[in-house]
């Protein structure tokens, strides 16, 4: 009693000695910050803003701007997307109603089951379902961006598709993340002859200042800006992909290709403070529990405390807890499994969830429970947000999943091929990449989707986007995106601040709070200690590319902890 009567009081007297907010710091915060009043993109890639703001100039409209951008970043970021891979996009333009969803997530091969990445044990074959050609779901990238431009774009293909084209055969410098991740995938792409053409030097991989082209790559591109999503499931593309599939015994097949589809969702939708929020529905876990987290928050006044007050941090941790236990247990693919989806994003259950919340101590993993409901319903990722003064919105994140995918290039295309296969559930209980604990519902079943934590939301006022947001960096991505918006809307920091302020995130297992590199203040950091939490500094990987509409001018904000650039007009 004594105990939880000091931490209590610690909550009270501490409040004015942490209201500093902790801010990462990047090389010049005029890098990352712009300002517009016709229109603002923010992505990972400074040749990729350019070339989605050169649609704008050659009179295209949001659609034109954002399928330039989906293509030079998968040049500019092989290592985080690209056309071997697949995303989610949020889109709304004037006379919606509400946005529309695309999901272009891959697909497993037809002739992947539940099984296939276990021994005749029942262990997990180490690495299968990471590296090489088992690794590889269907990609859909290409059929989502160009469905998108075939129905609301206003430019020609093959002008949308030039920039990216340029960029991969002049290529570029390798910078320092791209780099690293190289470096951390050498042993994995040389084992593959397409892969080591384009990113060895020799026998030695490609390092920082060293010149990157990818002259496939750009061939590619202009085949599919000449002959559209055809070239690429039912042409020379797919038959180069399931060529090398077949050397290496995988199981994709041109079946498999043509057989890819896009679907329109709707968005899953809530409230946070009279503000109406949007973000992806499933197979991506990521809407829902933005959502969640925003739900168990918004009614505890955080804002009184300050961002890293250890009152708000212990709050907004254990809800972060609570939507990773329940999205073990519920989250998959809805054209496969059932998900209580109106259940994990009510009030109702938020409220029940902040009752379970002890004040005064962290909850222990073992603690924390799925939601009790009856069945009735990477670091390496890229993400962009864009919007127009037309209150045009559109957000988009894209990934192969690991760096550099499987690691597999099929020779002729210079497309990386992803690993999206890791984030089904190899088996009930077993971790993917992220330490993400799988479950029943996310078990690989043929033309499933994996489930995702990617999170592109947008935020309305009165019927039209004021906020863009979204960010890479696997489970950390939902956690990312709701602190993004905690930060603005209930914490009140300009936009730069909100994007720029030491993270943390929580995801159950494994039981401890990861922080920013930064950290949390001292004072934050000891009462949590006091309180039974597991504080682990280590770059939660998020970037976070934010737009805002701020007194009818639109600002733009890219991650200060990365290689991207906002810029408007």
């Amino acid at each position: 009693m004594k105990y939880a009567l000091s931490i209590l009081l610690l909550f009270t007297f501490s409040c004015s000695s942490v209201r500093t907010v902790s801010v990462m710091k990047g090389k010049s915060r005029k890098n990352y910050e712009a300002f517009g009043s016709e229109y603002m993109i923010a992505s990972q890639g400074g040749g990729s803003t350019t070339a989605g703001s050169k649609m704008f100039e050659l009179g295209g409209n949001i659609v034109d701007a954002a399928v330039a951008v989906s293509f030079a970043i998968s040049v500019e970021r092989p290592q985080s997307t690209g056309l071997g891979g697949g995303g989610f996009l949020l889109y709304f333009s004037p006379g919606m109603t509400e946005p529309i969803a695309f999901d272009f997530r891959e697909k497993a091969p037809l002739k992947s089951h539940s099984k296939m990445y276990l021994d005749k044990e029942g262990n997990e074959i180490p690495r299968m379902s990471l590296d090489g050609i088992f690794a590889v779901g269907v990609p859909g990238l290409v059929a989502g961006v160009l469905e998108l431009h075939k129905k609301y774009g206003k430019l020609p293909l093959e002008k949308v598709l030039e920039p990216a084209a340029i960029l991969a055969e002049k290529g570029f410098k390798v910078y320092p993340e791209l780099s690293k991740a190289l470096a951390a995938k050498a042993s994995v792409l040389a084992r593959f002859p397409g892969s080591k053409k384009i990113f060895f030097k020799g026998d030695d991989i490609l390092k920082t200042g060293d010149h990157l082209a990818q002259v496939d790559l750009a061939k590619t591109i202009r085949s599919i800006a000449k002959k559209g999503a055809r070239v690429f499931y039912k042409g020379w593309i797919a038959k180069a992909i399931v060529k090398e599939s077949w050397r290496l015994g995988g199981l994709l097949s041109l079946k498999d290709f043509a057989k890819y589809n896009v679907k329109k969702r709707r968005p899953v939708s809530g409230t946070y403070n009279g503000k109406k929020i949007y973000s992806m529905t499933p197979p991506s876990s990521g809407g829902v529990h933005v959502i969640q987290i925003l739900n168990t928050v918004e009614k505890l006044g955080l804002n009184h405390y300050g961002v890293h007050h250890p009152y708000s941090v212990h709050m907004t941790s254990a809800a972060m807890q609570q939507s990773f236990a329940d999205r073990a247990r519920y989250l998959g693919d809805m054209d496969f499994v059932k998900v209580p989806l109106k259940r994990l994003i009510s009030k109702k259950y938020a409220d029940s969830i902040v009752e379970g919340i002890p004040k005064e101590r962290a909850l222990k993993k073992e603690q924390v429970l799925a939601g009790d409901f009856k069945r009735g319903e990477s670091d390496h990722t890229t993400h962009f947000s864009i919007m127009t003064k037309d209150g045009s919105a559109i957000v988009s994140t894209q990934t192969i999943n690991g760096w550099f995918g499987s690691g597999v290039v099929a020779p002729g295309t210079g497309i990386v091929l992803n690993n999206e296969m890791d984030d089904f559930s190899t088996k009930v209980g077993a971790v993917n990449l992220f330490g993400a604990i799988g479950g029943q519902n996310n078990l690989v079943q043929a033309q499933k989707r994996p489930l995702s934590s990617m999170s592109p939301t947008l935020v309305f006022d009165g019927g039209k986007p004021i906020f863009a947001v979204g960010t890479p960096s696997g489970t950390r991505i939902l956690t990312c995106v709701a602190q993004t918006i905690l930060n603005y809307f209930e914490y009140n920091l300009p936009l730069y601040e909100s994007v720029a302020a030491v993270r943390y995130h929580h995801q159950w297992y494994p039981d401890e709070i990861r922080v920013d590199h930064k950290g949390l203040p001292i004072e934050t950091r000891t009462l949590l200690e006091k309180m039974g939490y597991k504080i682990n500094r280590k770059n939660l990987g998020c970037r976070v590319q934010a737009v805002a509409m701020e007194r009818n001018e639109l600002h733009g904000v890219s991650d200060p902890r990365g290689e991207g650039m906002s810029l408007g007009k």
